[in-house]
């Protein structure tokens, strides 16, 4: 796992860069320069690298727990496997790439970026509570912990540009982000509207 934590060091390395670069042109441009896509981008290098990270170490993780490195979870026991390589075990019972492969196959078009679904690539081999064990370590409430993970995997679905302007990122944090504009309703035929 530890070349999984290097590589996600480095991705996020890039993106507190981006961050960097978008302060420091930030300070020393003029108010008419739009910069926030660069800090769009670094929240999308962010959210990246954390999906990537978590690829690689639920396929880690499951790898171990087949070879018996690491103790095996429900939810291990759970993972379905496609019949063409339970027969590829059968024909070659000490060969594990099958295994590598499927992880692969089954969690290629996954985006482990909303809160639930890094729980559940967690739990396919550790059984701890991950959003409490975060919350812990951070020292914030565990419900906090994931409602900003939320809350960043959704501020990175928006579209940077909004009509009237260009939302405004802040370049302290990544917490926060746009909200969506409240809808005023339409009244329904045959009804008036009430006046405030």
């Amino acid at each position: 796992m530890q070349a999984a934590h290097k590589r996600f060091a480095a991705n996020v390395g890039r993106a507190r860069d981006l961050r960097a670069l978008f302060v420091n042109l930030k300070a020393s441009t003029s108010a008419v320069l739009d910069l926030t896509d660069i800090l769009r981008a670094a929240i999308v290098s962010a959210l990246s690298a954390l999906d990537t990270f978590i690829h690689d170490i639920t396929r880690i993780g499951m790898m171990e727990i087949f070879q018996n490195a690491r103790p095996r979870t429900d939810a291990f026991g759970r993972f379905s496997i496609s019949m063409d390589h339970v027969l590829l075990v059968v024909a070659t019972p000490g060969n594990t790439q099958w295994l590598e492969h499927e992880i692969r196959k089954q969690h290629g078009w996954v985006s482990f970026q909303q809160p639930d679904k890094v729980a559940d690539a967690i739990r396919l081999f550790c059984d701890k509570e991950l959003w409490k064990e975060v919350g812990n370590r951070l020292g914030i409430d565990p419900k906090s912990a994931k409602n900003q993970l939320a809350r960043m995997a959704l501020f990175n679905n928006y579209q940077p540009v909004k009509r009237g302007g260009r939302w405004n990122y802040g370049c302290r944090s990544f917490s926060g982000g746009p909200r969506r504009a409240r809808r005023t309703p339409r009244p329904t035929p045959g009804h008036c509207r009430p006046r405030c």
